[in-house]
């Protein structure tokens, strides 16, 4: 399983629409998803390691955000054929399981992510109100073991972007597994 870090942030770059379905049977798109103060669009799977050790964690970090006018959104690009957890059964059932409030999207086709440059899981874009990009750093510290006590840095990323518009200079970019690209055909 292949570990990758996300790019630098480019700041300032647009959010990219999406029209996608959801594991509560509706589909959403980016004006659906965001927050009167900005949205957090997360690429996540069922599988990673490293998506699985804050899971819980990012449910409530996700409910928190929604008093500061965030929106948050996951969405699933693996290709679930070598990797059959990642389908859209299991992420229905994973959703309820982990008590994700947000809406778990799936990206069959990859075109989302390949829009948005995701390279991991999770890979975190953190978008102020006007959607300009202001945060793609990690989570926290933990990696594949949760860290007791890190330093929620998502959370006061985000938070700090509800209330100034701006995120923090300095931010650790996440580590993950790689997604799962299809084979070109």
């Amino acid at each position: 399983m292949a570990s990758l870090s996300s790019p630098r942030c480019n700041v300032g770059q647009d959010a990219v629409d999406f029209d996608l379905p959801a594991t509560d049977g509706s589909r959403y798109d980016l004006a659906r998803c965001r927050g009167t103060n900005g949205v957090l669009v997360m690429f996540i799977c069922n599988h990673c390691p490293y998506v699985k050790s804050i899971r819980e964690q990012l449910a409530e970090t996700c409910k928190e955000l929604e008093s500061y006018g965030i929106g948050c959104v996951a969405i699933n690009s693996n290709d679930p054929t070598d990797y059959p957890e990642d389908d859209f059964d299991h992420m229905k059932a994973y959703a309820r399981a982990y008590g994700f409030g947000f809406p778990y999207l799936l990206d069959e086709t990859q075109a989302v992510a390949r829009a948005y440059g995701a390279v991991c899981t999770p890979d975190f874009f953190g978008y102020n109100s006007d959607l300009k990009l202001q945060y793609r750093g990690r989570f926290d510290a933990s990696g594949r073991h949760v860290v007791l006590g890190a330093k929620r840095e998502l959370f006061e990323a985000m938070k700090q972007i509800a209330m100034l518009g701006d995120g923090p200079p300095v931010q650790t970019p996440s580590l993950g597994c790689a997604i799962k690209w299809r084979e070109p055909s």
